[in-house]
Protein backbone atom coordinates (compact mmCIF):
# COMPACT_ATOMS: atom_id res chain seq x y z
CA UNK A 1 0.00 0.00 0.00
CA UNK A 2 1.40 3.58 -0.91
CA UNK A 3 1.78 5.65 2.25
CA UNK A 4 -0.12 8.97 1.68
CA UNK A 5 2.47 11.97 1.08
CA UNK A 6 4.09 13.65 3.94
CA UNK A 7 4.37 17.53 4.11
CA UNK A 8 5.93 20.03 5.36
CA UNK A 9 3.24 23.21 6.58
CA UNK A 10 3.86 26.70 6.71
CA UNK A 11 0.99 29.25 7.99
CA UNK A 12 1.92 32.92 7.13
CA UNK A 13 0.07 36.59 6.22
CA UNK A 14 -0.68 37.22 2.54
CA UNK A 15 1.32 40.25 1.69
CA UNK A 16 -0.66 43.37 0.53
CA UNK A 17 2.07 44.18 -2.18
CA UNK A 18 2.84 43.99 -6.07
CA UNK A 19 2.72 39.74 -5.77
CA UNK A 20 -1.18 40.22 -4.88
CA UNK A 21 -2.44 39.55 -8.35
CA UNK A 22 -0.45 35.87 -8.14
CA UNK A 23 -1.57 35.43 -4.74
CA UNK A 24 -5.20 36.54 -4.91
CA UNK A 25 -5.38 33.41 -7.42
CA UNK A 26 -4.46 30.63 -5.36
CA UNK A 27 -6.77 32.44 -2.99
CA UNK A 28 -9.56 32.11 -5.07
CA UNK A 29 -8.94 28.59 -5.82
CA UNK A 30 -8.50 27.03 -2.49
CA UNK A 31 -11.38 28.99 -1.51
CA UNK A 32 -13.74 27.99 -3.88
CA UNK A 33 -12.05 24.50 -3.43
CA UNK A 34 -13.31 25.11 0.36
CA UNK A 35 -16.91 25.99 -0.51
CA UNK A 36 -17.38 22.90 -2.39
CA UNK A 37 -16.07 20.50 -0.22
CA UNK A 38 -17.52 21.77 2.63
CA UNK A 39 -20.23 24.42 2.42
CA UNK A 40 -22.10 24.23 5.42
CA UNK A 41 -19.15 25.93 6.88
CA UNK A 42 -19.29 29.02 5.61
CA UNK A 43 -22.49 31.51 4.95
CA UNK A 44 -21.48 32.48 1.80
CA UNK A 45 -21.91 30.24 -1.45
CA UNK A 46 -19.83 28.76 -4.00
CA UNK A 47 -22.14 29.85 -6.54
CA UNK A 48 -21.98 33.14 -5.27
CA UNK A 49 -18.16 33.53 -5.11
CA UNK A 50 -17.67 32.00 -8.60
CA UNK A 51 -18.97 34.79 -10.25
CA UNK A 52 -16.87 36.93 -8.51
CA UNK A 53 -15.00 38.53 -11.14
CA UNK A 54 -11.25 38.47 -11.12
CA UNK A 55 -9.99 41.99 -10.09
CA UNK A 56 -12.57 41.24 -7.10
CA UNK A 57 -10.17 38.63 -5.77
CA UNK A 58 -6.92 41.05 -5.53
CA UNK A 59 -9.55 43.70 -4.21
CA UNK A 60 -10.77 41.60 -1.13
CA UNK A 61 -7.55 40.76 0.15
CA UNK A 62 -6.35 44.47 -0.46
CA UNK A 63 -9.11 45.86 1.33
CA UNK A 64 -8.28 48.28 4.55
CA UNK A 65 -9.07 46.21 7.94
CA UNK A 66 -8.84 42.59 6.77
CA UNK A 67 -5.48 40.31 7.23
CA UNK A 68 -5.47 37.15 5.53
CA UNK A 69 -3.46 33.95 7.04
CA UNK A 70 -2.84 30.81 4.75
CA UNK A 71 -1.15 27.73 5.80
CA UNK A 72 0.58 26.02 2.87
CA UNK A 73 1.58 22.18 2.05
CA UNK A 74 5.26 21.41 0.43
CA UNK A 75 5.68 17.62 0.04
CA UNK A 76 9.04 17.10 2.22
CA UNK A 77 10.78 15.42 -1.38
CA UNK A 78 10.35 19.25 -2.17
CA UNK A 79 11.94 21.01 0.39
CA UNK A 80 15.52 20.18 0.02
CA UNK A 81 15.51 22.32 -2.88
CA UNK A 82 12.50 24.71 -1.65
CA UNK A 83 13.43 28.43 -1.24
CA UNK A 84 13.80 29.71 2.10
CA UNK A 85 11.06 30.25 4.14
CA UNK A 86 11.19 34.71 3.51
CA UNK A 87 10.81 33.50 -0.03
CA UNK A 88 8.40 31.28 0.40
CA UNK A 89 6.15 34.08 1.48
CA UNK A 90 7.46 36.80 -0.60
CA UNK A 91 6.45 34.45 -4.02
CA UNK A 92 3.11 32.36 -2.50
CA UNK A 93 5.05 29.20 -2.20
CA UNK A 94 4.76 28.40 -5.88
CA UNK A 95 5.84 24.77 -5.40
CA UNK A 96 3.64 23.84 -2.38
CA UNK A 97 -0.17 24.56 -2.41
CA UNK A 98 -2.66 26.11 0.25
CA UNK A 99 -4.64 23.88 2.40
CA UNK A 100 -5.99 26.25 4.80
CA UNK A 101 -7.11 29.93 5.49
CA UNK A 102 -7.83 32.13 8.34
CA UNK A 103 -9.44 35.76 8.40
CA UNK A 104 -9.43 38.87 10.48
CA UNK A 105 -11.84 41.96 9.98
CA UNK A 106 -11.32 44.95 11.75
CA UNK A 107 -14.86 45.98 13.04
CA UNK A 108 -15.48 49.52 14.27
CA UNK A 109 -17.63 49.70 17.57
CA UNK A 110 -20.46 50.24 16.29
CA UNK A 111 -19.80 46.90 14.16
CA UNK A 112 -19.04 45.34 17.57
CA UNK A 113 -21.88 46.15 19.45
CA UNK A 114 -24.58 44.07 19.75
CA UNK A 115 -27.95 43.98 21.28
CA UNK A 116 -28.05 43.45 25.00
CA UNK A 117 -29.91 40.20 24.99
CA UNK A 118 -26.82 38.80 23.06
CA UNK A 119 -25.43 38.82 26.81
CA UNK A 120 -21.64 40.24 24.95
CA UNK A 121 -20.57 43.32 26.53
CA UNK A 122 -19.71 46.18 24.91
CA UNK A 123 -16.10 48.22 24.16
CA UNK A 124 -14.89 50.56 26.74
CA UNK A 125 -15.09 54.55 25.53
CA UNK A 126 -11.70 56.66 26.73
CA UNK A 127 -13.39 60.71 26.97
CA UNK A 128 -10.79 63.17 26.50
CA UNK A 129 -11.00 66.85 26.62
CA UNK A 130 -14.53 66.80 27.68
CA UNK A 131 -16.46 65.51 24.61
CA UNK A 132 -14.07 63.36 22.08
CA UNK A 133 -14.53 59.60 22.89
CA UNK A 134 -11.62 57.36 22.00
CA UNK A 135 -12.29 53.66 21.71
CA UNK A 136 -10.99 51.76 24.74
CA UNK A 137 -10.08 48.59 22.42
CA UNK A 138 -8.88 47.30 19.37
CA UNK A 139 -11.63 45.07 18.02
CA UNK A 140 -10.99 42.60 15.65
CA UNK A 141 -13.65 39.58 13.92
CA UNK A 142 -12.31 36.47 13.71
CA UNK A 143 -13.49 34.23 10.52
CA UNK A 144 -13.39 31.36 7.54
CA UNK A 145 -11.07 29.11 9.67
CA UNK A 146 -10.77 26.31 7.29
CA UNK A 147 -8.68 23.58 6.46
CA UNK A 148 -9.04 21.38 3.61
CA UNK A 149 -10.21 17.55 4.98
CA UNK A 150 -6.75 15.70 3.64
CA UNK A 151 -5.05 17.85 5.68
CA UNK A 152 -6.97 17.80 9.03
CA UNK A 153 -5.46 16.28 12.44
CA UNK A 154 -2.40 18.06 11.79
CA UNK A 155 -3.36 20.87 14.36
CA UNK A 156 -3.09 23.05 11.24
CA UNK A 157 -6.44 25.42 12.40
CA UNK A 158 -4.74 25.90 15.50
CA UNK A 159 -1.85 26.64 13.93
CA UNK A 160 -3.46 29.51 11.76
CA UNK A 161 -5.07 31.25 14.48
CA UNK A 162 -1.97 31.16 16.78
CA UNK A 163 -0.06 33.25 13.60
CA UNK A 164 -3.37 35.54 13.29
CA UNK A 165 -2.81 36.31 16.71
CA UNK A 166 0.85 36.83 17.41
CA UNK A 167 0.43 39.11 14.36
CA UNK A 168 -2.22 41.30 16.24
CA UNK A 169 -0.10 41.27 19.46
CA UNK A 170 2.80 42.78 17.09
CA UNK A 171 1.73 44.60 14.82
CA UNK A 172 1.98 47.80 16.62
CA UNK A 173 1.76 49.25 20.05
CA UNK A 174 -1.51 50.79 20.73
CA UNK A 175 -4.11 50.39 21.49
CA UNK A 176 -2.92 48.38 24.46
CA UNK A 177 -5.81 46.26 24.36
CA UNK A 178 -7.21 43.42 22.09
CA UNK A 179 -10.64 42.05 21.87
CA UNK A 180 -10.85 39.14 19.45
CA UNK A 181 -14.17 37.88 18.68
CA UNK A 182 -15.98 34.71 16.40
CA UNK A 183 -19.33 33.22 16.24
CA UNK A 184 -19.29 29.26 15.64
CA UNK A 185 -22.06 26.57 16.05
CA UNK A 186 -22.09 25.32 19.58
CA UNK A 187 -22.67 21.89 18.31
CA UNK A 188 -18.88 21.71 16.91
CA UNK A 189 -17.51 20.49 19.49
CA UNK A 190 -14.44 20.23 17.82
CA UNK A 191 -14.04 24.25 16.91
CA UNK A 192 -15.32 25.85 20.11
CA UNK A 193 -12.21 22.98 22.19
CA UNK A 194 -9.84 24.58 19.81
CA UNK A 195 -11.27 27.88 20.49
CA UNK A 196 -11.22 27.48 24.14
CA UNK A 197 -7.48 26.30 23.79
CA UNK A 198 -6.35 29.43 22.58
CA UNK A 199 -8.02 31.32 25.31
CA UNK A 200 -11.42 32.50 24.02
CA UNK A 201 -14.30 32.66 26.73
CA UNK A 202 -17.71 31.93 25.61
CA UNK A 203 -19.24 35.97 26.07
CA UNK A 204 -23.08 35.27 24.65
CA UNK A 205 -25.36 34.58 21.70
CA UNK A 206 -25.78 35.77 18.43
CA UNK A 207 -27.78 35.26 15.80
CA UNK A 208 -27.41 34.22 11.96
CA UNK A 209 -28.24 37.77 11.23
CA UNK A 210 -25.85 39.47 13.52
CA UNK A 211 -22.73 36.67 12.46
CA UNK A 212 -23.49 37.47 8.93
CA UNK A 213 -23.10 41.51 9.36
CA UNK A 214 -20.30 40.74 11.87
CA UNK A 215 -18.06 38.77 9.13
CA UNK A 216 -18.96 41.50 6.48
CA UNK A 217 -21.51 39.12 4.48
CA UNK A 218 -24.39 41.76 5.04
CA UNK A 219 -25.64 41.32 1.57
CA UNK A 220 -26.19 38.02 2.17
CA UNK A 221 -28.61 38.74 3.77
CA UNK A 222 -32.56 38.83 2.68
CA UNK A 223 -35.05 41.85 3.17
CA UNK A 224 -36.65 39.98 5.60
CA UNK A 225 -34.40 38.46 8.53
CA UNK A 226 -37.47 37.96 11.12
CA UNK A 227 -38.05 34.31 10.44
CA UNK A 228 -36.63 32.27 12.86
CA UNK A 229 -33.37 30.91 10.45
CA UNK A 230 -31.74 34.66 11.00
CA UNK A 231 -33.18 35.46 14.20
CA UNK A 232 -33.04 33.20 16.59
CA UNK A 233 -30.08 33.50 18.50
CA UNK A 234 -28.42 29.88 18.63
CA UNK A 235 -24.89 31.18 17.21
CA UNK A 236 -21.99 30.90 20.29
CA UNK A 237 -19.88 34.67 20.57
CA UNK A 238 -16.66 33.67 22.13
CA UNK A 239 -13.95 36.47 22.78
CA UNK A 240 -10.29 36.47 23.49
CA UNK A 241 -8.91 39.50 25.03
CA UNK A 242 -5.61 40.61 25.31
CA UNK A 243 -2.89 43.56 26.14
CA UNK A 244 -0.27 44.16 24.18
Amino acid sequence: MTSPPAYEYTVFRLCKDDTLATTAQRYKQLRLRALSVAPASFSSTYEIEAGILEDGWASRLASDGKETFICAATPIHQTSNAASHDDRQGNGMEESIWVGQLTLRALSPEEFILPEESGQKSPTFITTNGEEEERGEELWQMLSLFTLPDHRGRGLGKQLCQEALKYLASYRSSPSRVWVRLMVKPENHATVGLYQSLGFRESGKCTLAEALVANGDAELLPEDVSGEKYSSRSGLIMMLEFSR
